[in-house]
């Protein structure tokens, strides 16, 4: 199998984190180099990003939809550590990729405009297959208050609504031209696990 971008999906609290752990596991055990990563990076770009998310720095939400794109391409063309080196040598699986900017941003900035702003991205690392955990809104909410010490912009329960609405909308649009497998998350960890890690095996 050649090295494969696999994106993983979903709203907040959906366990994208848990499953990339568990796929990567299977993965190097299968003998295979694996690199998992997320958005946003823990680079300048994405630190920045994460300091609007948690209040320490105001933005508006297309300058958020804007640094998301810098960041992406950031992560995706680095000739150190971006996503397009390590697939020379390695399978790379990512928290997230343009799918969660079409979803999150699209609920307050035009969709069409999101999509546009993040051609380039597609256009130099199309992922290979994104992978969508679909979770109850209710569900997330309640993972993600048992699990934070603190509640970023996103996380409310209208928004988890919206954003999965605009995941699903992104989809329907995007099916003919990308690679999207749903999974129910609404199972135990080792259920999706097997139903994630049998979608990779199937992978050409």
């Amino acid at each position: 199998m050649t090295n494969k971008l696999i994106a993983f999906e979903g709203i907040d609290g959906s366990g994208k984190s848990t499953q990339i752990k568990k796929l990567a596991e299977k993965i190097k055990g299968n003998g295979e180099d694996v690199y998992t990563t997320f958005e946003p990076t823990d680079n300048y770009i994405g630190k920045l990003i994460r300091d609007v998310f948690s209040y320490r720095y105001e933005a508006s939400q297309e300058t958020i939809a804007g640094l998301f794109v810098a960041d992406r391409l950031d992560h995706l063309l680095h000739p150190e550590h971006g996503m397009l080196k390590m697939l020379e040598t390695k399978h790379v699986l990512t928290d997230r990729y343009y799918f969660s900017s079409y979803a999150y941003h699209g609920v307050h900035v035009d969709m069409t405009w999101v999509m546009e702003a993040n051609r380039m991205a597609v256009s130099k690392g199309k992922a290979d297959l994104h992978i969508f955990i679909d979770v109850n809104p209710e569900i997330c909410l309640k993972r993600i208050h048992n699990n934070r010490t603190h509640i970023e912009m996103y996380e409310t329960l209208d928004n988890l609504i919206r954003v999965r609405n605009q995941y699903l909308l992104a989809f329907d649009q995007m099916k003919d031209r990308e690679n999207i497998m749903m999974v129910d998350g609404n199972r135990s960890e080792d259920d999706i696990a097997e139903e994630i890690w049998s979608l990779f095996k199937n992978m050409e």
